[in-house]
């Protein structure tokens, strides 16, 4: 037989004494009752390992005898090979999952706390009336994963000369770099406004520079996390 083949061999003994190992430990119960968590681990990490390596010596040493090298040395050099193979498809496994779960899980910008906020102001033309308070004014921050509702804050309402600016602000809650503001005030044109932050979004303690639409608007933000100013 030649020595991938026997290789092969070994590696598919070994999963077979581990699956057999782990099937026999939790059909007869030689685990803990009392704590059935802990024997699951030790039946997965200690038991069925250890069934692995009978298993890949077994046939290893069955598939030896019948080739050109019967020896204790073949029969371990064999073994040894399998058990490698094993540990590497294993750690491929691992890899794998770890990559899959790392690209399927939920972006959370701020996966252990609180959202950060988006904190804005617009300008307007001058001439373009502006409710003094929030009502009449919706605000929804757009991204390719959500929709998120803002508020506006009556108290940041101020005029800058002739212009009317109006404050408010909207939960960042994922991790992306496609984000724009909606602003809509009743009677008005709905007007989205680009917000170019990167997709995690760091903290800035002040506001950036004014950007313009096409309408004459601007606006100016930030990103705020939580605990900081």
């Amino acid at each position: 037989m030649k020595s991938s083949s026997r290789i092969a061999a070994g590696v598919a003994g070994a999963v077979v004494g581990y699956v057999a190992t782990f099937v026999l430990f939790s059909l007869f119960d030689f685990g803990n009752r009392a704590d059935p968590i802990t024997s699951g681990l030790l039946g997965l990490f200690v038991y069925a390992p250890t069934g692995a390596i009978a298993g890949a010596v077994l046939v290893s040493w069955l598939v030896t005898r019948s080739g050109k090298d019967p020896s204790n040395d073949g029969v371990a050099r064999n073994t040894l090979k399998s058990l490698g193979v094993v540990g590497l498809l294993c750690i491929a496994a691992v890899g794998t999952y770890l990559a899959v779960a790392y690209m399927t899980a939920t972006p959370w910008l701020n996966r252990n706390g609180a959202n950060p906020l988006l904190v804005f102001e617009v300008r307007f033309p001058a001439g373009v009336k502006v409710p003094a308070s929030s009502q009449g004014i919706t605000i929804e921050l757009q991204t390719d994963l959500n929709t998120m509702p803002g508020e506006v804050n009556p108290a940041g309402f101020y005029r800058d000369g002739d212009q009317a600016v109006i404050a408010g602000e909207v939960e960042l809650a994922f991790r992306t770099s496609h984000r724009q503001l909606a602003v809509t005030i009743q009677g008005q044109p709905g007007r989205i406004y680009p917000i170019d932050l990167t997709a995690r979004a760091p903290h800035t303690p002040e506001f950036g520079t004014w950007r313009r639409l096409n309408d004459g608007s601007e606006i100016r933000y930030r990103a705020k996390w939580p605990g900081k100013p």
